[in-house]
């Protein structure tokens, strides 16, 4: 009940917060656009590989839009705000010493508008959208789920109990359970609801002006291949997921652009990971979804160069870090294909806000 109560008056506060600026505002209007899911939505690609990138003659064309001389350049009318960091848009708003999609999806959008744009970003690797991002419509799982998960939480931590000879660590209630659930979707919500609180002091260059909800970007999936009732619910649970963000946040027909799982790259999608990817492309079929809510492929923009390096990649690794810098999972940690996830999440944004 009291978590039910927190997000009302989150909700609540937030109408607020969202007021759209009237027509005779329109010049000082700020787009703000959130960025929402796991680990790559952090955003992997190591920027000392974008630097290397950026200079090597075989790639340099590909990042040039992104440079001015031999600097990346530091947007002063595209801001992000990441968490605990913020700024104007470049390099390193990924994970540490990391860079994601928002560099390019920002930088599309920039060029797109007259108007500044804002980024909040809202991503923590490993969480699922089943749990921690679980939407306050899909209910809670079933009772008997729960209690399994609780016999299973309370056997964890008497095990940890056994081996450590000091302080016992209290074991789970079923409350403790239950409080897990949506924690990620709440903490999200936070995040936006302190960047239209506090845009001015955040950004000061946006003093005086008008702040607008635009756009949702989700990128996520990898976690709900996991477990018995993940992968089956996930449709379920983001169609949840779009009508809850947009009632919360009092925008009924938000543009939603979400990024299908990708990891299989080149090679087709099997198992749980089709699941989740089909789940996710399936959006794109709902009637209410038509016009303003768009899945994409983002295995169709794999890197080549860097798939065709991974196997072994520790046996040619002065080859393989100039193309990757990270696992499969994390899209091999690839500058190239986090910065086509990018641009075309911003393509497909773009064509949902003007009706294409």
């Amino acid at each position: 009940m009291k978590t039910h109560l927190r997000i009302m008056t989150l909700s609540l506060s937030l109408a607020t917060a969202l007021a759209i600026a009237p027509p005779a505002l329109a010049e000082k209007t700020v787009k703000v656009f959130i960025l929402a899911g796991q680990s790559n939505m952090e955003g992997k690609a190591k920027n000392s590989l974008l630097e290397f990138q950026a200079t090597d003659p075989k790639t340099k064309d590909f990042f040039a839009h992104l440079r001015k001389g031999d600097a990346w350049i530091v947007r002063d009318d595209v801001f992000i705000k990441y968490l605990d960091r913020k700024g104007g848009l470049t390099i390193g708003y990924g994970s540490p010493d990391s860079t994601g999609l928002e560099l390019e999806f920002g930088t599309v959008m920039g060029n797109h508008f007259d108007e500044p744009v804002v980024l909040i970003k809202a991503a923590w690797g490993g969480h699922s959208l089943y749990k921690n991002f679980r939407p306050p419509s899909a209910g809670l799982p079933s009772e008997a789920l729960l209690k399994a998960e609780l016999e299973k939480s309370q056997d964890n931590i008497r095990k940890q109990n056994e081996k450590n000879k000091g302080k016992q660590a209290p074991l789970p209630t079923m409350e403790d359970i239950k409080a897990g659930y949506g924690t990620s979707y709440r903490n999200m919500m936070k995040e936006v609801k302190d960047t239209f609180d506090n845009y001015e002091t955040l950004f000061p260059l946006l003093k005086g002006k008008q702040i607008e909800l635009a756009g949702f970007v989700w990128f996520q999936g990898f976690n709900d291949m996991f477990g018995d009732q993940a992968p089956g619910e996930y449709a379920a649970n983001m169609e949840h997921f779009i009508k809850d963000v947009r009632k919360d946040l009092k925008v009924p027909k938000l543009p939603f652009v979400i990024g299908a799982l990708g990891q299989n790259g080149s090679k087709p999608a099997n198992g749980t990971m089709e699941t989740i990817q089909n789940a996710q492309l399936a959006m794109n079929e709902i009637p209410e979804f038509k016009g303003n809510v768009k899945t994409i492929r983002t295995d169709v923009l794999a890197d080549k160069a860097a798939e065709a390096l991974i196997e072994g990649w520790k046996n040619h690794f002065e080859e393989w870090k100039k193309v990757g810098s990270d696992h499969g999972y994390h899209y091999l940690g690839s500058a190239i294909w986090f910065t086509r996830i990018g641009h075309a999440m911003g393509g497909t944004m773009q064509d949902l806000m003007t009706g294409k």
